[in-house]
């Protein structure tokens, strides 16, 4: 079966094309390397022993879509990871981020929905609740209004799907993502930022390994046990491999509604200066951090209630934040070293 994996060579999309192939998809890569570099491909190559095929596309562009779903007329499922993804830099620029993840989802939807069958995994994120109420967040917590351009756009994202599902054959998964962190064990593929990270844990490794002077730890005046902000760190092969399992359920027409709702994470909320310790412990190795003032678009904390998506989905992460760590700093130690 030949699997359409929109923003294939990102750091998520990555991981999931090498999961795909493990399990005998073929695949084919999207990517218009604006995030992403083309060497990503020889990392899937050498980990897989099989080179996905690539088309380099930029999404946005209309009549680019229409001929590529000309081309390759027996795609049996579609996972659409490609999209802008900083907070911080939506807020700055949010025309960019609603013409790169409304235009291209459509662009995408458009096509699909000329299919007879069609199966759409969306990449989407825990930004949707903005501050949930309480915690952990289920699937049927509020949709609280955007605290960001970006978590709008996975709002609105998340209702063009429904809208649109309810009229064609598409069927979808919405896969709402906490915080993914890690990299490929092999240190093959794994999280390649550009400019100063957006993530906590790049910029940890990056600081660690003396490419960053100090880590800037933003706000630590929430009302959270240390003051730092509280996220849902999960491996991102856990993650990957979640897609896969989503995946199968839409091809083995399991899926109990046309469109269905899972949190990815662990379960486990850990504040930001706990990850900072956490792998200070591991490596035995001091961080030069500071503490600057919060970041706008910010929630205080988000971890996933992962009930439904182990029952239902029959998924569940596995590694453990030190796991994710150590395949974090494996990473950077080999593209620093190289």
């Amino acid at each position: 079966m030949k699997i359409l994996v929109t923003g294939g060579l990102g750091f998520i999309g990555s991981h999931t094309v090498v999961e795909l192939q493990n399990e005998g998809f073929e695949v084919i890569a999207i990517d218009n390397l604006s995030n992403s570099s083309i060497d990503v491909l020889d990392g899937i190559e050498r980990i897989t022993g099989k080179k996905p095929l690539f088309e380099n596309i930029d999404l946005r562009d209309k009549s680019a879509v229409q001929n590529f779903f000309s081309k390759y007329q027996d795609i049996s499922g579609v996972i659409h990871f490609a999209a802008s993804k900083a907070v911080g830099e939506s807020v700055e620029n949010p025309l960019l981020y609603y013409e790169n993840n409304i235009n291209s989802l459509v662009y995408l939807l458009q096509e699909l929905q000329k299919k007879s069958e069609a199966h759409f995994i969306f990449s989407s994120s825990c930004t949707v609740y903005g501050q949930a109420e309480t915690m952990p967040i289920t699937e049927i917590a509020p949709i609280q209004v955007a605290m960001s351009p970006y978590g709008n756009t996975k709002q609105i994202g998340e209702e063009i799907i429904t809208d649109v599902a309810k009229v064609t054959n598409i069927n979808s998964i919405l896969l709402r993502y906490f915080n993914p962190i890690g990299a490929h064990p092999s240190a093959e593929i794994g999280e390649l930022p550009l400019g100063v990270p957006q993530n906590l844990v790049p910029f940890i490794t990056q600081t660690a390994i003396g490419l960053r002077e100090k880590l800037s730890v933003f706000g630590d005046d929430y009302p959270t046990p240390d003051g730092t902000a509280i996220r849902d760190y999960i491996h991102v092969v856990d993650l990957a491999k979640a897609h896969v399992v989503a995946l199968k359920r839409l091809l083995n027409k399991q899926n109990s509604e046309k469109v269905e709702t899972f949190n990815l994470g662990t379960g486990t909320g850990s504040s930001v200066l706990e990850v900072i310790t956490a792998f200070e412990k591991v490596f035995n190795q001091k961080l030069n951090y500071q503490i600057v003032g919060r970041r706008e678009g910010d929630v205080i904390e988000a971890y996933a209630n992962t009930d439904k998506a182990n029952t239902v989905l029959g998924w569940k992460a596995k590694s453990t934040l030190e796991e994710a760590l150590a395949s974090a700093w494996k990473w950077e130690n080999k593209i620093r070293n190289k």
